[in-house]
């Protein structure tokens, strides 16, 4: 099956299952959002708190099986971006790795008898994966459009030509107005979340409170975000791999891939109709639908700047040594070897969607939250 496709197709197949897994881990990171909002939601009220934490507690598995997938996927398959990014651009990435790190270790010890740091600081660390670990990650997603500073020589060895290896990217706002949207964004969807998987007037309350306020900030950021990069030019290659800047490139994209600008659209649109719906009409499963919205916009975006001979991650200081899916991506036997594999895909987001349920099918109480014989986290 896989055999018969040709080397570009098989570059651009698993540019879509990345595009994909992209989307579905923006999604899961509704989990970082509500660390986020703990706060803000409880008022220091623990056993509130309590319900928050183990509500999210359920689900960061979840998102780290996704992240793992996302991560392996695009290293795998395009091996010199994993080569040029995390060779050059460490600091940002090693950052944003710790950051994921301390959920973990969060999760499992803030109710820990006798742990030597208390519960404080793991609540500390749970806002950090939140708030700095998605910020940088949207950061550094935000450079596969606006180019980081790196030369790859013939025998694609890579030179970052910027001593603070990638944290330079945070002084272009092109980048900052990503990052700070995908923060809302999560935050949203985090919210999102509470009301659906918590069954407390109280929290459900507070959580459309917070929907308030930060939808309208998203979309200050998100729209600008969007005016820049619509405007921006881009970076294209012809067919012999030559990469030159092409004005308004991103919005040239969607508009010759319409299927593509209209997924786009429609991911966009289910955002803001599902936060309509728990605002304004007081419903409780609008995750769902926000979910599919989040997927398919993300979606969208990856495929935007992959597609239609495009840089995805475009070098500023040398325009030749830009990656392209053609590029950077494992040979032709390699591709094809994954491609049978990533016929599981489909088997683990169905494990994730079966545990989901389960783990949902009654909603968190006080009365379980406070019983004797209750593990929480």
């Amino acid at each position: 099956m896989f055999e018969n496709l040709n080397y570009l197709q098989l570059q651009h197949y698993w540019w879509i299952i990345i595009s994909l897994l992209g989307g579905l881990f923006a999604f899961m990171m509704f989990v970082q959002g509500g660390q986020m909002i703990l706060g803000k939601i409880s008022k220091n009220d623990e056993v509130l708190k309590t319900m928050l934490i183990n509500s999210l507690g359920r689900k960061w598995e979840l998102g780290f099986t996704t992240l793992v997938l996302f991560g392996g996927a695009l290293f795998a398959a395009f091996p010199l971006f994993y080569s040029t990014s995390f060779g050059g651009a460490y600091w940002v990435w090693m950052s944003i790795l710790f950051c994921f790190i301390i959920q973990a270790v969060s999760y499992e010890y803030r109710k820990k008898p006798n742990n030597f740091l208390g519960q404080k600081v793991y609540e500390i660390f749970l806002y950090i994966n939140g708030s700095l670990g998605v910020f940088l990650l949207g950061v550094a997603i935000a450079t596969f459009f606006s180019g980081s500073q790196f030369y790859i020589n013939e025998h694609n060895f890579t030179t970052w030509e910027n001593s603070l290896r990638g944290l330079e990217s945070l002084g272009d706002p092109f980048n900052v107005l990503l990052g700070i949207s995908l923060v809302f964004l999560v935050r949203i969807l985090g919210a999102m979340y509470f009301i659906n998987n918590i069954d407390n007037e109280i929290i459900r309350q507070r959580s459309i409170s917070s929907i308030k306020i930060d939808m309208i900030i998203f979309l200050v950021f998100f729209l600008n975000f969007l005016y820049f990069l619509f405007t921006k030019s881009g970076f294209s290659y012809n067919e012999n791999g030559y990469v030159s800047l092409e004005k308004y490139k991103y919005i040239n994209n969607f508009l010759q891939m319409p299927v593509v600008g209209i997924i786009f659209l429609l991911g966009i649109v289910l955002v803001i109709f599902s936060v309509f719906n728990t605002i304004e009409r007081k419903k409780t499963s609008c995750i769902k639908i926000a979910g599919i919205g989040t997927v398919l916009t993300v979606m969208a975006l990856f495929i935007n700047v992959g597609f239609n001979n495009t840089s995805y991650y475009p070098s500023l200081t040398h325009l030749q040594s830009s990656l392209t899916i053609q590029n950077s991506s494992g040979s032709q036997y390699t591709l094809t070897v994954m491609s049978y594999v990533s016929l599981l895909v489909p088997f683990v987001l169905a494990y994730i969607t079966y545990a989901w349920y389960q783990m949902d099918k009654v909603k968190i109480t006080e009365e379980e939250i406070t019983a004797e014989d209750a593990h929480n986290y």
